[in-house]
Protein backbone atom coordinates (compact mmCIF):
# COMPACT_ATOMS: atom_id res chain seq x y z
CA UNK A 1 0.00 0.00 0.00
CA UNK A 2 1.30 3.46 -0.92
CA UNK A 3 2.24 6.06 1.67
CA UNK A 4 -0.61 8.34 0.54
CA UNK A 5 -3.28 5.69 0.03
CA UNK A 6 -6.72 7.25 0.52
CA UNK A 7 -5.43 10.83 0.53
CA UNK A 8 -6.20 13.63 -1.92
CA UNK A 9 -3.73 16.22 -3.20
CA UNK A 10 -3.68 19.45 -5.20
CA UNK A 11 -0.41 20.35 -6.93
CA UNK A 12 -0.33 23.93 -8.27
CA UNK A 13 2.29 24.74 -10.90
CA UNK A 14 2.14 21.46 -12.83
CA UNK A 15 1.34 22.77 -16.33
CA UNK A 16 4.77 22.32 -17.93
CA UNK A 17 5.92 18.85 -19.06
CA UNK A 18 8.48 17.38 -16.68
CA UNK A 19 8.57 20.31 -14.26
CA UNK A 20 8.86 19.91 -10.50
CA UNK A 21 5.10 20.09 -10.00
CA UNK A 22 4.57 17.19 -12.39
CA UNK A 23 7.34 15.14 -10.77
CA UNK A 24 5.70 15.61 -7.37
CA UNK A 25 2.23 14.84 -8.75
CA UNK A 26 3.40 11.67 -10.45
CA UNK A 27 5.07 10.38 -7.27
CA UNK A 28 2.00 11.16 -5.18
CA UNK A 29 -0.26 9.32 -7.63
CA UNK A 30 2.10 6.34 -7.54
CA UNK A 31 1.88 6.40 -3.74
CA UNK A 32 -1.90 6.11 -3.86
CA UNK A 33 -3.15 9.69 -3.72
CA UNK A 34 -5.95 11.06 -5.86
CA UNK A 35 -4.29 14.08 -7.46
CA UNK A 36 -5.54 17.32 -8.99
CA UNK A 37 -2.91 19.19 -11.00
CA UNK A 38 -3.34 22.90 -11.60
CA UNK A 39 -1.77 25.74 -13.52
CA UNK A 40 -2.35 28.25 -16.30
CA UNK A 41 -2.13 26.03 -19.43
CA UNK A 42 -5.03 23.72 -20.14
CA UNK A 43 -3.65 21.33 -22.77
CA UNK A 44 -0.64 20.04 -20.78
CA UNK A 45 -2.79 19.81 -17.66
CA UNK A 46 -5.41 17.72 -19.43
CA UNK A 47 -2.75 15.45 -20.92
CA UNK A 48 -0.87 14.99 -17.66
CA UNK A 49 -3.99 14.44 -15.56
CA UNK A 50 -4.95 11.71 -18.02
CA UNK A 51 -1.53 10.08 -17.64
CA UNK A 52 -1.74 9.83 -13.85
CA UNK A 53 -5.47 9.18 -13.63
CA UNK A 54 -6.11 12.49 -11.92
CA UNK A 55 -8.09 15.69 -12.22
CA UNK A 56 -7.07 19.18 -13.33
CA UNK A 57 -7.98 22.81 -12.68
CA UNK A 58 -7.00 26.01 -14.44
CA UNK A 59 -5.53 28.46 -11.96
CA UNK A 60 -3.30 31.53 -11.93
CA UNK A 61 -2.00 31.91 -8.37
CA UNK A 62 -2.03 35.71 -8.70
CA UNK A 63 -5.84 35.62 -9.00
CA UNK A 64 -7.51 35.20 -5.62
CA UNK A 65 -10.76 34.20 -7.32
CA UNK A 66 -9.11 31.46 -9.37
CA UNK A 67 -7.23 30.09 -6.35
CA UNK A 68 -10.43 29.90 -4.32
CA UNK A 69 -12.24 28.25 -7.23
CA UNK A 70 -9.46 25.64 -7.49
CA UNK A 71 -9.66 24.85 -3.76
CA UNK A 72 -13.45 24.57 -3.93
CA UNK A 73 -13.29 22.35 -7.00
CA UNK A 74 -10.85 20.00 -5.29
CA UNK A 75 -13.07 19.79 -2.20
CA UNK A 76 -16.18 19.17 -4.31
CA UNK A 77 -14.53 16.56 -6.56
CA UNK A 78 -12.64 14.68 -3.85
CA UNK A 79 -14.87 15.28 -0.84
CA UNK A 80 -11.91 16.65 1.12
CA UNK A 81 -8.41 18.00 0.51
CA UNK A 82 -5.60 16.37 2.48
CA UNK A 83 -2.62 17.95 0.70
CA UNK A 84 -2.02 21.18 -1.21
CA UNK A 85 1.38 22.09 -2.65
CA UNK A 86 2.41 25.30 -4.39
CA UNK A 87 5.37 24.90 -6.76
CA UNK A 88 5.06 28.19 -8.67
CA UNK A 89 7.88 30.71 -8.91
CA UNK A 90 9.86 33.05 -11.14
CA UNK A 91 13.65 32.96 -11.00
CA UNK A 92 14.11 36.65 -11.75
CA UNK A 93 17.80 37.35 -12.35
CA UNK A 94 18.34 41.10 -11.90
CA UNK A 95 20.38 43.29 -9.62
CA UNK A 96 18.67 45.50 -7.06
CA UNK A 97 19.49 48.58 -9.13
CA UNK A 98 18.28 47.08 -12.40
CA UNK A 99 14.99 45.63 -11.13
CA UNK A 100 12.08 47.61 -12.55
CA UNK A 101 8.94 48.52 -10.67
CA UNK A 102 6.97 46.36 -13.10
CA UNK A 103 9.19 43.35 -12.32
CA UNK A 104 8.88 44.02 -8.60
CA UNK A 105 5.10 44.13 -8.85
CA UNK A 106 5.03 40.90 -10.88
CA UNK A 107 7.24 38.91 -8.54
CA UNK A 108 5.43 40.18 -5.46
CA UNK A 109 2.09 39.19 -6.99
CA UNK A 110 3.42 35.71 -7.75
CA UNK A 111 5.69 34.85 -4.85
CA UNK A 112 4.09 36.69 -1.92
CA UNK A 113 0.50 37.71 -2.59
CA UNK A 114 -0.09 34.55 -4.61
CA UNK A 115 1.18 32.35 -1.79
CA UNK A 116 -1.08 34.26 0.59
CA UNK A 117 -4.06 33.53 -1.69
CA UNK A 118 -3.06 29.87 -1.83
CA UNK A 119 -2.71 29.47 1.94
CA UNK A 120 -5.88 31.43 2.64
CA UNK A 121 -7.93 29.23 0.30
CA UNK A 122 -6.68 25.91 1.62
CA UNK A 123 -6.71 26.87 5.30
CA UNK A 124 -10.38 27.67 4.72
CA UNK A 125 -11.07 24.31 3.06
CA UNK A 126 -8.91 22.26 5.42
CA UNK A 127 -10.36 24.09 8.42
CA UNK A 128 -13.73 22.61 7.52
CA UNK A 129 -12.14 19.18 8.03
CA UNK A 130 -10.90 19.87 11.58
CA UNK A 131 -9.46 18.24 13.55
CA UNK A 132 -7.92 16.16 10.74
CA UNK A 133 -6.87 19.23 8.75
CA UNK A 134 -4.27 18.55 6.09
CA UNK A 135 -0.76 19.31 4.90
CA UNK A 136 0.29 22.53 3.14
CA UNK A 137 3.63 23.05 1.38
CA UNK A 138 5.01 25.99 -0.57
CA UNK A 139 8.30 25.62 -2.41
CA UNK A 140 10.91 28.25 -1.61
CA UNK A 141 14.62 28.21 -2.41
CA UNK A 142 17.96 27.43 -0.79
CA UNK A 143 18.97 30.96 -1.83
CA UNK A 144 17.05 32.40 1.14
CA UNK A 145 19.68 30.74 3.36
CA UNK A 146 22.62 30.61 0.92
CA UNK A 147 22.55 33.98 -0.80
CA UNK A 148 23.43 34.42 -4.44
CA UNK A 149 24.02 37.63 -6.37
CA UNK A 150 21.39 39.49 -8.39
CA UNK A 151 18.36 37.79 -6.82
CA UNK A 152 17.20 40.40 -4.28
CA UNK A 153 13.55 40.55 -5.37
CA UNK A 154 13.40 36.77 -5.77
CA UNK A 155 14.96 36.06 -2.38
CA UNK A 156 12.96 38.78 -0.62
CA UNK A 157 9.60 37.49 -1.80
CA UNK A 158 10.53 33.85 -1.17
CA UNK A 159 11.53 34.75 2.39
CA UNK A 160 8.20 36.46 2.79
CA UNK A 161 6.42 33.28 1.71
CA UNK A 162 8.40 31.31 4.31
CA UNK A 163 7.11 33.68 6.99
CA UNK A 164 3.55 33.10 5.80
CA UNK A 165 4.03 29.35 6.17
CA UNK A 166 5.33 29.79 9.73
CA UNK A 167 2.32 31.92 10.64
CA UNK A 168 -0.11 29.36 9.23
CA UNK A 169 1.64 26.60 11.19
CA UNK A 170 1.41 28.62 14.39
CA UNK A 171 -2.13 29.89 13.96
CA UNK A 172 -3.91 26.83 12.54
CA UNK A 173 -2.17 23.80 14.00
CA UNK A 174 -5.13 23.35 16.35
CA UNK A 175 -7.19 22.47 13.25
CA UNK A 176 -4.77 19.67 12.37
CA UNK A 177 -3.15 21.71 9.60
CA UNK A 178 0.58 21.23 8.99
CA UNK A 179 2.37 23.92 6.97
CA UNK A 180 5.97 23.62 5.79
CA UNK A 181 8.38 25.06 3.27
CA UNK A 182 10.55 22.90 1.00
CA UNK A 183 13.63 24.57 -0.47
CA UNK A 184 15.37 23.11 -3.52
CA UNK A 185 18.64 24.50 -4.80
CA UNK A 186 19.92 24.68 -8.40
CA UNK A 187 17.89 21.89 -10.01
CA UNK A 188 18.00 20.55 -13.54
CA UNK A 189 14.53 20.89 -15.01
CA UNK A 190 12.86 22.11 -18.21
CA UNK A 191 12.96 25.64 -16.72
CA UNK A 192 16.74 25.54 -16.10
CA UNK A 193 17.74 23.39 -19.08
CA UNK A 194 19.31 26.33 -20.92
CA UNK A 195 21.45 27.22 -17.88
CA UNK A 196 22.77 23.68 -17.66
CA UNK A 197 24.13 24.00 -21.19
CA UNK A 198 26.48 26.85 -20.18
CA UNK A 199 29.99 25.33 -19.97
CA UNK A 200 31.41 25.49 -16.46
CA UNK A 201 28.24 26.69 -14.74
CA UNK A 202 27.46 23.43 -12.97
CA UNK A 203 31.15 23.12 -12.04
CA UNK A 204 30.84 26.33 -10.03
CA UNK A 205 28.01 24.88 -7.95
CA UNK A 206 28.86 21.23 -7.30
CA UNK A 207 31.77 21.82 -4.87
CA UNK A 208 29.35 23.75 -2.64
CA UNK A 209 27.27 20.63 -2.00
CA UNK A 210 28.63 18.40 0.79
CA UNK A 211 26.83 15.38 -0.68
CA UNK A 212 28.65 15.91 -3.97
CA UNK A 213 25.83 16.54 -6.45
CA UNK A 214 23.01 18.91 -7.22
CA UNK A 215 19.56 17.98 -5.98
CA UNK A 216 17.04 16.54 -8.45
CA UNK A 217 13.31 17.12 -8.75
CA UNK A 218 12.87 13.59 -7.41
CA UNK A 219 14.78 14.53 -4.24
CA UNK A 220 12.35 17.39 -3.71
CA UNK A 221 9.31 15.22 -4.46
CA UNK A 222 10.34 12.65 -1.86
CA UNK A 223 10.81 15.36 0.77
CA UNK A 224 7.26 16.55 0.02
CA UNK A 225 6.01 12.96 0.20
CA UNK A 226 7.45 12.49 3.68
CA UNK A 227 6.02 15.78 4.94
CA UNK A 228 2.57 14.85 3.64
CA UNK A 229 2.63 11.35 5.07
CA UNK A 230 1.31 10.41 8.49
CA UNK A 231 4.91 9.81 9.60
CA UNK A 232 5.92 13.49 9.64
CA UNK A 233 5.07 15.16 12.95
CA UNK A 234 6.47 18.39 11.53
CA UNK A 235 5.10 21.88 11.00
CA UNK A 236 6.44 25.40 10.48
CA UNK A 237 9.77 24.13 9.18
CA UNK A 238 11.92 24.83 6.13
CA UNK A 239 13.09 21.46 4.79
CA UNK A 240 16.26 21.60 2.65
CA UNK A 241 16.49 18.56 0.29
CA UNK A 242 19.46 20.13 -1.49
CA UNK A 243 22.53 18.16 -0.46
CA UNK A 244 23.69 20.62 2.20
CA UNK A 245 24.40 23.72 0.10
CA UNK A 246 23.30 25.96 2.96
CA UNK A 247 26.34 24.78 4.95
CA UNK A 248 28.82 26.13 2.40
CA UNK A 249 26.80 28.76 0.58
CA UNK A 250 26.13 29.24 -3.11
CA UNK A 251 28.91 30.42 -5.43
CA UNK A 252 28.97 34.17 -5.98
CA UNK A 253 29.01 35.96 -9.33
CA UNK A 254 32.82 36.13 -9.44
CA UNK A 255 33.06 32.35 -8.78
CA UNK A 256 30.59 31.60 -11.56
CA UNK A 257 32.35 33.94 -14.00
CA UNK A 258 35.69 32.28 -13.25
CA UNK A 259 34.32 28.74 -13.72
CA UNK A 260 32.52 29.61 -16.96
CA UNK A 261 35.55 31.50 -18.25
CA UNK A 262 37.84 28.56 -17.57
CA UNK A 263 35.49 26.14 -19.27
CA UNK A 264 35.14 28.37 -22.33
CA UNK A 265 38.92 28.78 -22.58
CA UNK A 266 39.35 25.01 -22.43
CA UNK A 267 36.80 24.55 -25.21
CA UNK A 268 38.59 27.10 -27.40
CA UNK A 269 41.93 25.35 -26.83
CA UNK A 270 40.40 22.05 -27.88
Amino acid sequence: MGQLEGKTAVILGAASPGNMGQVIARLFATEGARVMVAGRKQTPLVDFAGEIGGEYALCDITSKGEVNAMADKARDVFGRVDIAINTTGWGLLASLLDTTEEQLDQITELQFKGVHHFLQAFVRVMGEQAPTGGSLISLSSATTKALINNHAAYIGTKRGSEALIECVANDYGHLGIKANTVSPAFTESPMTQESFQVPGLVDAFVPRYPLGRLNTSEDVAHACLWLCSDHAFVTGQNIQPNGGVTLRGNPQARDIEAAVGAAMAKLQEG
